[in-house]
């Protein structure tokens, strides 16, 4: 099999200038969110036996980093030993490179300011990112497949089109290779690792799900992944958190087939789903109880919250609207991140609901689990945000914003990943990560009137909650369309603006609170009614409409320019890094 990826061996050279790497890597210009200290309590209040489990977690953690770089770039490991190498010749670049090179843990990024960063020249962003060959097209991917399915060849392709398989040539066919084999060796260690941890960890259902994760890193069986993934989204009361995460939002590739509709049809008729590629990630953490009991408040509500569902009556949900929601959710202290959930590419995720909607574990009956992260959501200065709602939010409404309530709508953001149709959406390609995003940001909303009648929200958080939200959705440039989180904020502002929900007044945000939420139900009941009909002509022409960067977002956005000059950002991991050396 060829492997029809170009060779630099030493010869790559350096994309940015050393005055562009040298602002980049400023303080002013790169945010740093720390993770664990070496001597935090949340660690030295752990049982012995768990301090031991958290260190071969951490290894296995930064193994499934070397996997996801291979998955997410075919030069990053190359580019990062020739790093090394340059490093150690004293090579001043390289070691600013190499900042930038950790930080967003690869070549290729996207920037706060949605610039896209390549770190070698010769290297772009491809939309098949490592996972398929270096040299296809969308349109030889298509035929390729096209022809295949023609001469029967259906199980070569069903493998080819996977979440979990890297796509290699095979003569002037393509072949599917499932990531357990690609990276056997590695995987192998990494379960070894989850098997020391399962040996002194003291929670019974934690070393439980350990052993099964392992198993499934060993086999290339998406069942065993299913059994594991089913076990996880049960974790309620651990004292240590582990988690693989299996995202497939970076996959640029595998969407473009609903474009095509003969081979869309062709598959249909095959019963086989194109889906996106996973990347994965690792996260290591704590669990912090208190944080945790808070966020169980809101369970209890949320049978009640898929019964108030846009069109509930016409799919099925994650979340019953009768009996036990299926769910778990916990506050974590991070002592690292990981693989794709810890890269810093123009943001960084402050929680995670898993697993999605494509996996086979909630097809045999496995429900989800909510994960908070600490260290990424605490705001470091809060003088700079204060010099931020100085300048766009009109100033009787700074008493409504407060950041513990961004924490509040994430809370509902991701409890309503698990609202709506359960299918996983394919058929609406691209469009699909952009058009669930935003489903869970209006659910978070639509719903906030609803939770305050019932008594989960009193009168004065929800107006934190719908204030901070408005203020916190403008952003200090208009986005990739390949950046879902983004661009679905832009969806909304200009939704919002057309509908009253906020005025722009003397160049600064006025919230028109008691209009948000009734606006929210209307575009959530948009969105949910996209999903079900899956029609992804529909879908884009829902995006086209909304995703426009208006005047009033530029000039807000040139204000928060002023303010925050970060490009990048990274995370530092003292406790993860003393344990690895151990």
């Amino acid at each position: 099999m060829a492997n029809n990826n170009k060779t630099f061996n030493d010869n790559f050279e350096f994309n940015l200038s050393t005055e562009e790497l040298q602002k980049r890597t400023h303080k002013d210009y790169l945010i740093t969110k720390k993770m664990l200290k070496a001597d935090a309590p949340e660690y030295l209040e752990l049982a012995e036996g768990d301090k031991k489990a958290l260190k071969h977690l951490v290894k296995a953690a930064y193994i499934l980093e070397k996997i996801n770089m291979q998955l997410d770039n075919p030069h990053n490991l190359e580019f990062k030993e020739y790093l090394g190498k340059e490093i150690a010749k004293g090579n001043k670049d390289a070691e600013l490179t190499k900042i930038l090179f950790d930080a967003q843990k690869g070549i290729n990024a996207i920037d706060s300011m949605s610039q896209k960063i390549y770190l070698a020249k010769g290297i772009g962003e491809l939309p098949g990112k490592g996972v398929y060959p270096e040299d296809l097209s969308k349109e030889e991917f298509h035929s390729i497949l096209t022809k295949m399915l023609k001469e029967g060849k259906d199980d070569e392709v069903k493998k080819i089109l996977t979440q979990r398989s890297v796509v290699e040539r095979n003569g002037d066919e393509l072949v599917g290779i499932d990531y357990i084999d690609k990276y056997k060796e590695d995987f192998s260690k990494m379960a070894d690792e989850l098997d020391k941890a399962a040996e002194t960890s003291t929670n019974k259902d934690f070393n439980e799900y350990l052993k099964l994760q392992a198993k499934a890193l060993r086999t290339a069986d998406p069942m065993l992944d299913a059994y594991a993934d089913k076990k996880w989204a049960t974790l309620q009361d651990t004292p240590l958190e582990f988690t693989i995460t299996r995202e497939n939002y970076e996959d640029e590739m595998t969407g473009t087939i609903v474009e095509n509709k003969e081979l869309s049809q062709m598959l249909e008729e095959r019963g086989i789903s194109p889906i996106p590629k996973d990347f994965l990630g690792g996260r290591v953490g704590i669990i912090n109880k208190k944080g945790t009991d808070a966020l169980m408040a809101i369970k209890q509500y949320l049978p009640t919250l898929a019964k108030n569902m846009p069109f509930a009556d016409e799919y099925e949900q994650n979340i019953s609207a009768e009996g036990d929601a299926n769910q778990t959710m916990v506050d974590v202290d991070l002592v690292a991140v990981t693989g794709n959930v810890g890269e810093y590419r123009g943001g960084i995720t402050l929680a995670e609901n898993l697993p999605n909607d494509d996996k086979l574990s909630l097809q045999i009956g496995g429900g989800r689990r909510n994960v908070y992260h600490r260290q990424i959501r605490f705001i470091s200065d809060k003088s700079k945000l204060q010099e931020r709602l100085d300048e766009i939010l009109d100033k009787d409404q700074h008493q409504y914003y407060l950041d513990e309530a961004d924490h509040w709508f994430t809370i509902g953001h991701e409890n309503a990943h698990s609202l709506g149709p359960k299918k996983g959406g394919e058929t609406l390609g691209k469009y699909r990560n952009i058009i669930e995003e935003n489903k869970a940001d209006m659910g978070a909303l639509a719903f906030v009137d609803l939770l305050t009648e019932l008594g989960m929200y009193t009168p004065e958080q929800r107006k934190q909650i719908i204030v901070t939200t408005i203020a916190d959705n403008f952003l200090k440039s208009k986005p990739e369309l390949s950046q879902a989180h983004r661009v679905r904020t832009v969806m909304q502002n200009k939704y919002f603006a057309e509908r009253g929900a906020y005025d722009i007044v003397d160049g600064k945000i006025h919230v028109n609170i008691d209009k948000v939420v009734p606006i929210a139900k209307e575009m959530l009941s948009e969105i949910v009614r996209i999903q079900i009909d899956g029609d992804f002509d529909k879908a884009e022409a829902y995006v086209k409409d909304n995703f426009v960067w208006t005047d009033n977002m530029e000039l807000i956005a040139q204000k928060l320019r002023k303010i925050n000059k970060t490009l990048n950002g990274r995370t530092e991991s003292e406790l993860a890094e003393k344990l690895l050396k151990e």
